[in-house]
This record gives structure tokens, sequence and C-alpha cells, in this order.
């Protein structure tokens, strides 16, 4: 039994061994791409997005014939939204591990808030229920440090870290809560390039954490429905987060 034993595991090692052989054997697609100065590509993805929303808590208000109501509502944005990402890719090499990568991305998504009124109940004793679509389409313009390990075979893995400034396109005016156009996320995340016979394909996941407070506290003010500012009353300050799946292609 013993020597069945020894038997498998130097069988093993055998194939392992022989394995690597083979692929130390294996021809280098691209063998001079990353000597170039400049990279440039294309990109596509897909996202998740988050708020993390701080409470208010239970306060007051003035309604519309001036009176001051007392009012306790919580508000979660109670699912990551999923979303897509395109854009392009500028990347300038520094070293033979270090590069300093551009790529301006849309990102296509949307939010989904809920607020609960927990000091109201409707016509069957539940509490007064509200949810908002929030839909976003942000244009980025992520600014990374890439240290990428030494090639082996068509494989070289990274790891990136950097700032990523945003901006806002959609906004509703009149939405219960509103976000700042501007916003700025720092990112971390890691990929591997793949050398393939006539381009080089680069999945890589990453995580964005906002660096400020994107609540629009102004917002409250501005809407004419005064119903609806009670809710936007209801949260405090608010930090975006996201996680992105991205393909480059060079």
């Amino acid at each position: 039994m013993r020597m069945k034993r020894l038997f498998i595991i130097i069988s093993v090692c055998f194939c392992s061994l022989t394995a690597m052989a083979q692929q130390d054997r294996h021809v280098q697609h691209k063998p001079y791409i990353d000597l170039r100065p400049m990279h440039f590509g294309i990109l596509v993805g897909m996202h998740l997005q988050d708020l993390e929303f701080d409470q208010t808590g239970p306060f007051q208000m003035e309604d519309e014939n001036g009176v001051m109501q007392s009012h306790y509502i919580m508000c979660d944005a109670d699912r990551w939204a999923a979303g897509f990402s395109v854009g392009v890719l500028g990347e300038l090499r520094l070293t033979n591990n270090f590069s300093l990568r551009v790529t301006p991305t849309m990102h296509f998504g949307a939010k989904h808030l809920t607020l609960l009124n927990m000091m109201e109940k409707d016509e069957t004793g539940q509490l007064i229920r509200k949810t908002q679509d929030m839909k976003n389409t942000y244009v980025s313009i992520p600014v990374d440090l890439k240290f990428a390990a030494p090639r082996w075979n068509n494989m070289r893995p990274y790891v990136m870290a950097g700032i990523n400034p945003m901006m806002n396109l959609t906004s509703g005016e009149q939405d219960m809560i509103r976000i700042k156009r501007f916003n700025t996320m720092a990112e971390v995340g890691f990929g591997c390039d793949f050398y393939l016979p006539f381009f080089k394909l680069i999945p890589e996941l990453k995580f964005c954490f906002g660096l400020s407070d994107v609540l629009d506290k102004n917002h409250v003010n501005e809407l004419r429905d005064t119903n609806l500012r009670s809710y936007a009353g209801s949260v405090s300050g608010a930090q975006s987060k996201m996680i992105v799946l991205t393909f480059y292609f060079e």
C-alpha cells in the first residue's frame, strides 16, 4: 500500500513537472508589445453601484402651513445595482514593472432606494414605504498606477491603485434623494494580461470607494412637493461605492 501511494505521488509530480516544462516551451505571443512607450485600447465591462447613507434619525421639519412636525424615516440602498461600462485606454510605460494608466469611461446604471416612514402607517397598518430608482450616467477619468509582475509565458498578473474623478450626467430634479454632480473615488484592484495571437486581453476587478459626502443637502429646499421634503431630510450624508469588472482589449 505504501509503495502504491509513493508511486502515485511520484507520478503526479512527474506529470506536473512535465506540464511545467511544456508550458516553459510555449510560444510567446506579442513578445515586444510591452516595450512600447504607449499602449492604447478599448474597454467594456460591468459594475455594481451602492450608496451608504448616514441616517438623520428623529427630526422636526415645518410643513406647508409652517407647523413643526416630527419625522423619523429610514433610507437605504437595498441592493447592489448592476450596470455596464464602456471606455478607452491609454497607458504610459514608466519602467519594466510600472506604468501610468488613464481610462476615460462611461458608467450606465442606477441605484434603488427604499425609504421607510417609521411614524406613519397606511390603511392596512403597515409602515409607509416609498422607493426611488436613482438613474446614473457617470463620466469618469481614472488615473491609476499599475505594478505588473514579470511576464510568464502569455500571462502577466498585476495590481493597481489610483484616483477616479467622476461626473454624474443624470439627475432627477424632483427625486426624494439627490446626489451631487461631482464625486471623487479611490480605487484598488488586480488583473492579468493575457497575450493572445492577435491582441492582448486584460480582465480586471477593482473596488472604488467615495472620498467625500455625495449627498446634495440643498435639495430638500428645492423640492416643489412639500410631502417629499421629510424624505429628503431623512439622511445627513452619503458615500458611494462601486465594484467594477472590466475587460481591456489592446
